[in-house]
């Protein structure tokens, strides 16, 4: 398996450009960082020989968008007190976060090809011995409740910091899900936003087929939340949406991501065996094809 270095920018340079370009090439550039994400994440997973690599693909584009577009953090300062926390409460889509981590520059982009190793910092799961993870996450239903606690500890502290959480649709089965929900539509955390990756897949089944979500926009506006839907791959979108802050006393922010299921390769394209299926290195040189092509 190649490594993930070949011919790709060093970690950090993606951030530094699209925060020098032009705010109208900025979505451009983007664009052409989340296609790096998903090569570092077929990398990973194919070196690995395990990962999520659906899930992975379905959300590359919105944290691309978070880390190299919207995101108040400094990679260098990772435990800035006025940082953005952002959660990633689909934990299981670890290599997406990792690899988009590592374009930011949290860590060396050579790490990446440690991914899932015994004794590794990169666990198939977030880790906070890496730094920018806010929390370790895996177990479904524990990242909203984390975030909204963050964003009632900023009003407390009287800090400037937003709370973003990326949840999967899947996991809304779960109860603690709806409970942090009715706790931050209460409090009118305006700094708080859930992002929905909502691909509509989950382990071995459609999401509506296992236990039905819809009307979904419906039960978070009933919860007291503003909602807003979009294309989840739609990047100049997903851009200015996240970018525009409502007002901190306002309602908390639920953005329900409409995206498909692996992203990028034609053949993992909204099929839900690529949950967790790993691909073959001529699955991955195909993806890559495609992936370079796009």
């Amino acid at each position: 398996m190649p490594s993930i270095l070949q011919s790709e920018q060093p970690a950090g340079a993606w951030r530094a450009r699209i925060a020098a370009a032009a705010p109208a090439a900025q979505a451009g550039l983007l664009r052409e960082a989340a296609r790096e994400v998903r090569r570092r994440i077929l990398r990973a997973i194919g070196r690995a020989g395990a990962g999520h690599v659906g899930g992975d693909f379905s959300v590359a584009d919105i944290l691309t968008v978070l880390f190299l577009g919207v995101l108040r953090l400094d990679p260098s300062q990772p435990h800035w007190p006025e940082r953005d926390r952002m959660i990633l409460s689909k934990g299981h889509c670890s290599a997406a976060l990792y690899a988009v981590m590592a374009t930011a520059g949290f860590f060396d982009l050579a790490e990446l090809d440690s991914f899932m190793a015994p004794l590794a910092r990169l666990n198939g799961h977030p880790n906070r011995k890496i730094p920018g993870v806010e929390a370790n996450t895996g177990p479904l239903g524990h990242g909203l409740p984390i975030a909204v606690g963050s964003a009632i500890a900023a009003r407390i502290a009287g800090a400037s910091w937003r709370s973003f959480v990326v949840l999967g649709d899947g996991e809304l089965q779960e109860g603690s899900n709806w409970e942090a929900a009715m706790a931050a539509g209460h409090r009118g955390l305006g700094t708080l936003t859930a992002i929905i990756d909502r691909n509509r897949l989950q382990q071995g089944a459609r999401t509506e087929d296992t236990n039905r979500l819809e009307p979904l926009a419906d039960k978070w506006r009933a919860f007291g939340w503003a909602v807003s839907e979009l294309d989840g791959h739609d990047i100049p979108a997903l851009l200015a949406l996240l970018r525009a802050e409502p007002p901190p006393e306002g309602p908390p922010r639920c953005v329900i991501a409409h995206t498909k299921k692996g992203r990028g390769a034609s053949f993992m394209e909204d099929r839900v065996e690529w949950h967790h299926k790993v691909p073959s290195a001529e699955q991955i040189a195909l993806a890559l094809a495609e992936i370079d092509a796009a």
